[in-house]
């Protein structure tokens, strides 16, 4: 079927064609870039119009209502036909032969881009991002939510398009893009490993099992080691150690009776009737006890030393 109507929309182009993969011209080349080839009809309508350059189109299945954007290479493909990239019709769910929706449009410069490749194989890359800036290069526009074809080393790698900036759809000639990149479909976080000893229920007992108290430190015991011979032999001796807290209760004991029997002394004196100060108290109760039985002499005190009073010798003798 041969479309030969244009739809005339002011200054825009608006046209549906029969799709076929690039393959069919022998093209395999186009498969990694997203250039259409359209029929020469198309170039002499958008020749009259006053359009933007680079040319960038939407192409739409108006089956499923998926579109998706792309840029034109040439225009040699036969009237009411036009051939694109296996990729793109995957995404846009087209089969060989089927109407697409083609329209010319204005896309604003990106600043931001994330991508998610299928598979981790693509990270196993020696350079993956000069790969990419390669691949790149073949593309005139990126859209949210396609997946673009990247080939390598007879290997097809294919990327999501998460998320473009400023919009879904964005133009990435000539301009400075940041690129992130998303985690693979197919990449799994690994699993912590668990005690190869202990399954998950032995494992939440031992959790969930009350801690035991610690054992009390070995006290210090002195002189408990063992007697040893010069001669190397063994010794039969074993030393009776005594237990030094056991000695020092006797100790504690005779302290408490001596102080007891020392507070009943004091007790005794207190009795006595007399007043008793300081440490002379037990030696005033004993002259108080003494009875003299005879009067003592009184003893004579020694002269005490005076200065200067001795006698005066002349020089002449």
């Amino acid at each position: 079927m041969y479309f030969d109507r244009y739809d005339y929309l002011g200054n825009s182009f608006e046209q549906t064609y029969r799709c076929y993969p690039t393959s069919f011209i022998d093209k395999p080349q186009l498969e990694g870039g997203d250039k259409i080839i359209m029929p020469p009809s198309a170039l002499d309508r958008l020749a009259s119009l006053h359009i933007e350059y680079p040319m960038l189109f939407e192409l739409r299945n108006a089956a499923t209502k998926r579109s998706s954007h792309c840029g034109v290479l040439e225009f040699i493909a036969e009237e009411g036909m036009v051939y694109m990239p296996y990729w793109m019709m995957q995404n846009l769910l087209l089969q060989e032969g089927d109407i697409v929706q083609i329209k010319n449009v204005t896309l604003p410069k990106g600043s931001y881009v994330k991508l998610q490749p299928h598979t981790k194989d693509f990270l196993d890359i020696s350079n993956p991002k000069a790969i990419l800036e390669t691949t790149l290069r073949n593309y005139s526009c990126l859209t949210t939510g396609d997946s673009i074809m990247v080939p390598y080393n007879n290997k097809k790698y294919y990327i999501d398009i998460v998320e473009t900036k400023p919009t879904s759809a964005i133009s990435i000639i000539e301009t400075d893009c940041e690129v992130d990149f998303a985690p693979p479909l197919d990449y799994k976080e690994p699993e912590r490993s668990q005690p190869s000893g202990l399954s998950n229920k032995a494992q939440g007992q031992v959790e969930d099992a009350p801690a035991e108290p610690v054992a009390d430190e070995q006290k210090y015991n002195p002189f408990s080691g063992s007697a040893r011979r010069l001669d190397g032999k063994p010794s039969t001796y074993a030393p009776n150690v005594p237990n030094l807290e056991k000695c020092s209760q006797p100790e504690a004991a005779g302290s408490k009776s001596s102080t007891t029997s020392t507070s009943q002394s004091s007790a005794s004196r207190k009795t006595s009737g007399k007043l008793v100060f300081g440490s002379n108290a037990g030696h005033a109760t004993k002259e108080a006890q003494r009875v003299p039985t005879k009067e003592e002499p009184p003893k004579k005190e020694d002269p005490k030393f005076e200065a200067f009073t001795g006698k005066k010798y002349s020089l002449k003798g």
